[in-house]
């Protein structure tokens, strides 16, 4: 396959931010026919449990050497990177490559991607973000190739995922997307039996009724961020959803400005006046999960790890944590995501494609050991690689008190969604959620800086200038 470039026309700022040039990828090759089933795992680490999927290998399907360098979260699952480091050096010893890994906080993954890919010389080959990265589009290799390898070994990738990786304007992967975390609702279930929801709210207006009165009765507020982090910006898009709002139509055309995207701020600021305090504005992605396992908050937006924290860490409040699917609105029952991981490969000379490559398959190739090792944070792009996942939704291997406390993320696929819904996340959508456009939105209207017309008038004006500069470059359509 002989690469061809995009066109560069970056501004400076731009440049800073997004990185330059692209190029598609060789292809993959054929895969291989021989699979090597590993017992216990492949390198050290490994929890010796009854049930503990096996490491599979398969031969490269392309000739790879030299040094495979990853950067990538500091997962909110510990157990995941304990397991993670050894499998991927175990890899790299068997096929002949040096696996290097540097593991960093969440908040700070973006800012290093923009800052190597800017540099013209990264020094990683691999990156890996739990945030949808499709502003970085004209800088990395196209994953096109990959993806359908991934499939023809491993089934259909997920819509979800696929929605997240892919721009079909440009029909191309601007990232690959095995994995994914749905986002329930967790909540403190003593707190809400005392008024009157043992199984937690089902509604919005049960989330604001109940928590009001939770937080009038027994002191503990509600923690729904309007913050510049992850949660927040995951959080405040599933509200916009189910009240019938969006940033996008499905063709790709600006349309936030609506009377449902000011009907779910007026709601967020009813239940930020009766339910929450002002550490709301100021929380970064922990923020939430310290607080419902302190016991000051009565129900938050996430994903199951401040739950596995608390079981690791012995915490009486881990059997008062408890599940719910999205919560309803006027319009429909959604959320995004929690994590979406997108990895990318930047596209320079310097970087080595063809074992960045190989590295994904192997990993998709064990995702069951994914899913395991991050204690079913992880859930599979290719739910036929971890076929026992919902027998460990209805008897958790992990200890939950009771046993079937995950069943009710069998069905997440149901009520999650990828955060340019109705449309892809294009590179317009991947801008709009790395500068928080959305959380400052909404916080601005809570906080009385704005009215809620005058906030959604400002967050369409911040919009339309992206999508406007993404769609002169033939980005998005």
């Amino acid at each position: 396959m002989v690469p061809r470039r995009y066109p560069r026309g970056f501004t400076r700022r731009e440049f800073l931010y997004f990185g330059g040039a692209a190029l598609l990828a060789a292809a993959c090759g054929p895969a291989a026919d021989v699979t090597t089933t590993l017992a216990g795992g492949q390198g050290p680490s490994t929890t010796g449990m009854p049930g503990e999927p096996q490491i599979s290998f398969r031969e490269p399907t392309q000739s790879i050497s030299g040094e495979l360098n990853i950067l990538l979260w500091s997962h909110f699952v510990p157990a995941h990177d304990s397991w993670f480091d050894p499998f991927a050096k175990a890899w790299g010893e068997q096929v002949g490559v040096t696996v290097n890994i540097d593991h960093i906080n969440t908040a700070e993954v973006p800012a290093a991607i923009a800052a190597e890919i800017q540099s013209g010389q990264p020094q990683h080959d691999l990156f890996q973000h739990i945030a949808v990265l499709s502003q970085h589009e004209p800088s990395v290799v196209d994953m096109t190739d990959l993806v359908m390898e991934a499939e023809s070994r491993y089934g259909t990738m997920l819509d979800l995922t696929r929605r997240s990786s892919y721009n079909p304007h440009t029909e191309k992967y601007y990232a690959y997307a095995p994995a994914w975390v749905p986002d329930p609702g967790d909540y403190r279930k003593s707190l809400w039996e005392a008024v009157g929801l043992p199984d937690g709210p089902s509604t919005y207006d049960e989330l604001l009724e109940g928590g009001s009165q939770i937080f009038s009765d027994q002191g503990v507020q509600l923690g729904i961020g309007m913050s510049q982090e992850i949660d927040s910006n995951m959080a405040l898009r599933g509200l916009m959803w189910s009240f019938g709002a969006s940033i996008q139509d499905a063709d790709g055309q600006v349309v936030i400005n609506s009377d449902e995207t000011i009907g779910a701020i007026e709601y967020m600021m009813d239940l930020y006046s009766n339910a929450m305090t002002d550490e709301v504005f100021a929380w970064n992605a922990a923020s939430n999960n310290q607080g419902l396992n302190a016991g000051t908050l009565s129900y938050i937006l996430n994903s199951i790890s401040a739950y596995r924290t608390a079981q690791d860490d012995g915490l009486d409040v881990a059997d008062d944590i408890y599940f719910t699917p999205a919560l309803a609105g006027p319009e429909t029952a959604i959320v995004a995501s929690h994590v979406m991981y997108n990895w990318i490969i930047p596209d320079f000379e310097s970087v080595n494609v063809a074992a960045a490559q190989e590295f994904l398959l192997h990993y998709t190739e064990n995702l069951a050991p994914v899913a395991w090792h991050s204690k079913l944070y992880d859930f599979p792009a290719f739910p036929d690689r971890v076929p026992e996942l919902n027998n460990w939704l209805d008897n958790d291997p992990f200890g939950s008190n009771p046993p079937t406390k995950l069943q009710v993320l069998k069905n997440s696929t149901d009520w999650a969604t990828n955060i340019g819904h109705p449309g892809p996340a294009n590179p317009a959508v991947g801008q709009v959620f790395g500068e928080s456009i959305i959380p400052v939105m909404f916080a601005e209207a809570a906080q009385g800086n704005m009215t809620p017309a005058e906030a959604v008038a400002d967050a369409e004006s911040k919009i339309n200038a992206i999508f406007n500069d993404w769609r002169g470059r033939g980005l998005i359509g």
